[in-house]
């Protein structure tokens, strides 16, 4: 298996599918890392395996008919979209069966990257929820955050995944996760 992820990355992007599992090679071991770090995230007893979240993000991936993935951070930055796509409709899938659709607003403590304790389905949706409000008022800082938690990426990382400088990550960050906090913990007495 010859070339790098970025290289093999590049080919797949230019046409050759036949790189692909090659690149599947080349990825799991870093997808199956932040998958599995995801998941540690998740109340006990989740249904989903980390090898399950992988090979169904890994699938989406490589199903898109015209990826643009320019470098290892770029897919890695998909990859973290991907994963996070599937645990809130696997989410939201649990949650319509067990409670019949009516979702509870579940307040979040602390949003560090690292530290943050996504246990119930609903928090999962929780955090989705703002990350589509935060897109809305300000797209970079939701993508720096989808890479920051669910993609488990550096600064640097996220700064190379968005073509930014990580001075810029690491400001908008600190940003939207106060934003975050502002939002879960509602408005603030005069």
């Amino acid at each position: 298996m010859a070339g790098s992820i970025t290289e093999v990355i590049q080919e797949i992007a230019q046409g050759n599918r036949n790189q692909v599992g090659a690149l599947f090679s080349l990825v799991y071991p870093n997808l199956r890392q932040m998958a599995a770090r995801l998941l540690s995230r998740e109340r006990r007893g989740h249904s989903m395996e980390p090898t399950t979240l992988v090979h169904e993000a890994y699938l989406k991936l490589v199903d898109q008919r015209y990826a643009t993935w320019k470098t290892k951070s770029h897919f890695f930055a998909v990859g973290a979209e991907a994963m996070r796509r599937i645990l809130v409709d696997h989410a939201r899938h649990r949650h319509r069966l067990k409670h019949g659709g009516n979702m509870l607003r579940i307040t979040l403590t602390d949003l560090n990257a690292k530290s943050l304790s996504v246990s119930r389905d609903q928090d999962v949706l929780a955090v989705a929820e703002l990350l589509d409000k935060l897109e809305k008022l300000d797209p970079r800082q939701a993508k720096i955050v989808e890479l920051r938690f669910f993609g488990g990426l550096t600064l640097d990382e996220a700064a190379e995944a968005l073509d930014i400088s990580r001075r810029t990550v690491a400001y908008e960050w600190r940003v939207a996760r106060a934003w975050m906090r502002a939002e879960l913990n509602g408005p603030t007495p005069p």
